[in-house]
């Protein structure tokens, strides 16, 4: 068998057929390697918020004297939290990478939150945040196996 053989043996599709119609070919899945892309994809939004997020937070470092630059900091935190809690989204509910304990974190600080200014007692607060937390980590944790076909994490 000469090298010219071998050649048009290697290209050849291994379950080709002869006479049989070519197949069509099955869209190119994602690596497992490369993460989930956003929907406004081209629009860099996620670094743009944690770079509008720093400026504010830089600005209000240096207005400390006035309650405006309080507000500055807490709305620059708040911005770059949103713009990170985006990406795990994403990488959660896409199989890439399991956040299941972060995104748990967020419905339990919200109950912590309401609770807190509802001048609850601090026994039910962290009783109701360990509650908040476990439900929805149980939840994060079920649709991750879901999305991955099994897996618990990644």
């Amino acid at each position: 068998m000469g090298k010219r053989s071998r050649k048009q043996r290697a290209s050849a599709p291994r379950d080709a057929v002869v006479g049989a119609p070519p197949t069509a070919r099955l869209p190119r899945r994602a690596p497992a390697d490369e993460r989930p892309k956003a929907p406004w994809h081209p629009v860099p939004l996620v670094e743009l918020c944690v770079l509008v997020g720093i400026v504010l937070i830089v600005i209000g470092f240096f207005s400390l004297s006035d309650r405006r630059g309080a507000i500055l900091i807490v709305l620059g935190t708040l911005l770059g939290s949103f713009a990170g809690l985006d990406t795990a989204i994403r990488e959660h509910f896409a199989g890439f990478r399991s956040h299941t304990a972060l995104l748990s974190g967020v419905p339990a600080i919200l109950a912590a939150g309401v609770l807190f200014f509802a001048r609850a007692p601090w026994i039910v607060l962290v009783i109701a945040a360990v509650a908040v937390f476990a439900a929805a980590f149980v939840s994060f944790r079920r649709a991750f196996r879901h999305s991955t076909g099994g897996l618990t994490f990644r």
